[in-house]
């Protein structure tokens, strides 16, 4: 028993004032080996949901950052133990403060990516309105995610704007959405004939959803109309402005044969002679 623990208390200096034993190195092989496991099962918990794309990604970026952790806990260990590794720490410490000054921008994206991985929040074909900017999702990189706009322009988003601003997923709940279109009609017209004339303009496009049922709201007694809101649904809500423009068309033209005015805005100007 003594032997072992002579042998364990063994020590070799590896620079002036830094020396490790033997038993030192088998204890933080033992906590290295711990960790090690550990990251394993946190890995695989974050991932399980995963499709298999993204866990190949997260999985690559994981293990770097796996290796950043073992030089914490390298250092640690060595500290618990009784080595000397101020100068380490220190010098380790105003590196890391420098990096993360210099590359803050870089390490928010790629916090947002692996938040949006292990979320789910956004996928490829998604569709998604930022800062009033709307895309479909064509790719999701470690630090920008890039969408395609209706006008088929390429939209570059950095990944940690999912962090400071509010997203929009138009298509997680699924690809039908409820799509509107307003219009005003003259003061003195037959509601019931307008609800049933949107009604119709609604039906008439094929890309207008059966179920659930296109409604109209009347929404508000304006200045110089009465408003009304037609609602209705769609599959493809990327290209809803199409669909909306031909239902605007068919509305003008449905009004115009049932002699329904939409008025524009008209102010009574008074002349008073002294």
């Amino acid at each position: 028993m003594k032997n072992i623990k002579d042998l364990l208390n063994i020590s070799f200096n590896l620079t002036q004032g830094v020396e490790i034993s033997i038993q030192d190195i088998l204890i933080l092989i033992v906590v290295l080996i711990i960790a090690n496991v550990l990251l394993r099962l946190i890995r695989k918990l974050m991932t399980r949901r995963m499709p298999d794309d993204d866990k190949l990604k997260f999985k690559a970026v994981f293990s770097y950052g796996k290796w950043f952790v073992y030089v914490i806990i390298f250092l640690i260990t060595l500290h618990s133990v009784g080595v000397n590794v101020t100068g380490v720490f220190a010098a380790s410490a105003a590196l890391l403060i420098g990096i993360g000054l210099a590359l803050q921008t870089l390490f928010q994206d790629i916090i947002s990516w692996i938040f949006i991985l292990v979320d789910q929040t956004v996928h490829v074909g998604d569709i998604i309105e930022i800062e009033g900017k709307v895309g479909r999702v064509e790719e999701i990189k470690l630090r920008t995610t890039r969408a395609t706009t209706a006008d088929n322009k390429v939209l570059v988003i950095p990944n940690h704007l999912y962090l400071t601003n509010s997203l929009y997923n138009w298509t997680q709940n699924g690809a039908i959405t409820r799509e509107s279109v307003t219009v005003g009609v003259a003061y003195g017209s037959d509601i019931r004939l307008v609800e049933q004339l949107l009604l119709q303009a609604a039906g008439n496009h094929v890309r207008v959803l059966s179920k659930p049922l296109p409604t109209v709201l009347f929404t508000d007694f304006g200045d110089s109309s009465l408003n009304f809101k037609l609602v209705f649904s769609l599959e493809d809500s990327f290209n809803a402005r199409f669909t909306q423009s031909d239902i605007r068309f068919e509305i003008d033209k449905l009004f115009k044969e049932h002699n329904i005015t939409i008025p524009f805005p008209q102010r009574e100007v008074h002349l008073y002679k002294q």
